[in-house]
């Protein structure tokens, strides 16, 4: 091929391209770097009316946040979410997705419309139902326990359990998502590969583990890196359920920077918390690529 045609077909793609990276430039690039600059300044409320009283302050902001013991705090409750929410969820989703991709279940499809419903539904409803459910004097949940004779438990105002509480309810809600995923990738599996299998004598936990686990690690990766990077962003459900409390034991890394950003107006300071999240997410994301390159795949 030509050079001038090349040159055509380049100059024709970049035009394609254009709208797409003008929308990407406007409402993603000049926002983080906006934000890379707000969390080097003071801004704080005084500066939203007078942006020039604003200083610069360098990575001040930065040292402050790590030198915070909240930060740590609120840090610990967001690893802890995603450790133990992150897995529960991805197994719930699998589970489910297995369930549904069998031939023998009849009505699919209104078993995944029902289990994809909490997806959809508005968090604040749900918030409010599940409140009543932990409740430790009415709710469904301790009532249920106190027939095999396990006292009430306060679900949201014990520390201990208050996490906990916030991690069901971020499964039952989510994991739909996910279910649809693996329910694809299920759908994508050769059924000769389970026929030849079959005629082996291969069991069917032999057939899951060989055939159905090695197909899906692509969309393991995918639902891996998608829920970890949703775990992290842990905000509305302890804002509505717990406020963060008991004790902070709820509090998460980014309704520390809603707290830092718009109850205390240091919206620097909120910035810094947002780019040490950025990292962190980043950090994660690279070690389960890593992890699975380090498998094969």
């Amino acid at each position: 091929m030509s050079r001038a045609p090349a040159r055509r077909q380049t100059r024709a793609a970049w035009l394609f391209l254009a709208p797409a990276l003008g929308l990407i430039g406007a409402f993603f690039a000049v926002p983080v770097v906006a934000g890379l600059l707000l969390s080097l300044t003071d801004f704080d409320i005084y500066a939203i009316g007078a942006p020039e009283t604003a200083r610069f302050v360098g990575l001040r902001n930065f040292a402050e946040v790590l030198s915070n013991p909240v930060f740590w705090k609120a840090l610990g409750n967001t690893f802890y979410f995603v450790l133990v929410g992150g897995p529960l969820s991805v197994i719930a989703s699998l589970a489910a997705a297995l369930l549904l991709n069998a031939r023998l279940l009849r009505a699919k499809g209104l078993f995944r419309t029902v289990l994809f419903a909490p997806v959809v539904t508005t968090l604040v409803a749900v918030a409010i139902v599940w409140r009543y459910l932990y409740h430790p004097r009415y709710g469904l949940l301790d009532y249920a326990l106190g027939a095999f004779g396990i006292r009430p438990i306060d679900w949201l105002g014990d520390p201990h359990w208050a996490m906990p509480a916030i991690i069901l309810l971020s499964v039952w809600k989510n994991f739909g998502y996910n279910m649809l995923i693996f329910i694809a990738g299920l759908q994508s599996v050769p059924d000769d590969l389970y026929e030849a299998a079959h005629l082996d004598g291969a069991g069917a936990w032999s057939r899951f583990v060989h055939i159905t686990m090695p197909s899906l690690a692509p969309t393991f990766l995918f639902v891996g890196v998608l829920t970890m990077i949703g775990q992290f962003q842990l905000f509305s459900e302890p804002y509505v359920m717990t406020q963060g409390g008991p004790l902070k034991s709820t509090t998460s890394v980014v309704l520390l920077m809603y707290e830092e950003g718009f109850r205390w107006w240091r919206m620097g300071m909120a910035a810094a918390i947002a780019f040490v999240l950025f990292v962190i997410m980043l950090l994660g994301t690279m070690l389960q690529l890593r992890l699975q390159r380090g498998h094969g795949t």
